[in-house]
């Protein structure tokens, strides 16, 4: 249709993989890989300007929320498995869905496993529901845009 709008892509509509299953999530944040400069500049240089060189690359820790269950523990349970130079790492596939539940951006996450589990917070006042949070380290983060 010649006057139908295009909108931007709705942040509501992801799925988390991983080990080959599909886990609900309410927030995921983190997706994030910069690489940082080098600043470089000779000492006979006419230009009194520092050149600026790509440099290491540098990826954040992924923030996954979600809404807790009874006789749910999977995530403490990934935690326990941390040990010394001994780690039960999981590869991660997190994709941004259009309408009819295709992938339209997919970041795939290598290698992450879990350097921080929060549980919720407790008011007596309150009435939502308990969010339990995992913060996870990873090795790597590559971008595919379908």
């Amino acid at each position: 249709m010649a006057n139908e709008k295009e909108y931007p892509i709705a942040v509501f509509h992801f799925s988390v993989e991983w080990g080959g299953s599909r886990v609900g999530f309410t927030e995921v944040s983190g997706l994030t890989k910069e690489v940082q400069a080098i600043e470089y500049r000779e000492g006979h240089s006419p230009d009194y300007l520092v050149t600026k060189m790509p440099g290491m690359q540098k990826v954040a820790n992924i923030t996954l929320k979600r809404g807790m269950f009874n006789g749910d523990g999977e995530l403490m349970a990934w935690l326990k498995t941390v040990k010394l130079n001994k780690i039960e790492r999981r590869d991660l596939t997190i994709s941004l869905l259009d309408e009819t539940h295709q992938p339209v951006m997919t970041w795939q996450i290598k290698d992450a496993w879990p350097c921080k589990v929060e549980g919720p917070s407790l008011k007596s006042t309150g009435n939502e529901f308990a969010v339990e949070s995992v913060e996870l380290c990873h090795e790597g983060i590559n971008l595919i845009v379908a």
